[in-house]
C-alpha cells in the first residue's frame, strides 16, 4: 500500500512558486499578446485591468509556464515541490472558472 500525502515545506514551497510564477509573467504574456496581434503594450495592459475576460485569458495563458517548473521538479525527483506547484496552479482556477463560466 502506498504512503499517504504529507504536506511538509517543500510542497508549500513549491505552492507559493506555482502561484506566484503566473502572478509575476502577466507582464510577459502581454507583452507577448500585444506584440503578436500588433497592439500597443499599454493598451492591452489597461484592457487586461478592465476587463475579466480579458484577465481571466491571460491569467489561463500565464500559467502555462509552471509547466517548466513541474517538470525541472520531476526531472530532479522532487515529487514535493511539483505537486505543490499543481496546488499553486490549481489555485488560479476559481477565479479563472468563475469569470468564464459564472460571469
Amino acid at each position: 500500500m502506498k504512503a499517504r500525502f504529507k504536506w511538509n515545506i517543500r510542497v508549500t514551497v513549491g505552492m507559493v512558486i506555482g502561484v506566484l510564477s503566473p502572478i509575476i509573467l502577466i507582464p510577459l504574456t502581454v507583452l507577448v499578446i500585444a506584440w503578436a496581434q500588433n497592439f500597443y503594450f499599454s493598451v492591452l495592459w489597461d484592457k487586461f485591468f478592465s476587463d475579466l475576460a480579458v484577465m481571466s485569458k491571460l491569467l489561463s495563458l500565464s500559467i502555462i509556464p509552471n509547466l517548466i517548473w513541474f517538470y525541472v521538479f520531476l526531472n530532479k525527483e522532487r515529487y514535493d515541490l511539483a505537486r505543490g506547484i499543481i496546488i499553486g496552479s490549481a489555485l488560479h482556477l476559481p477565479f479563472i472558472l468563475y469569470v468564464n463560466l459564472l460571469r
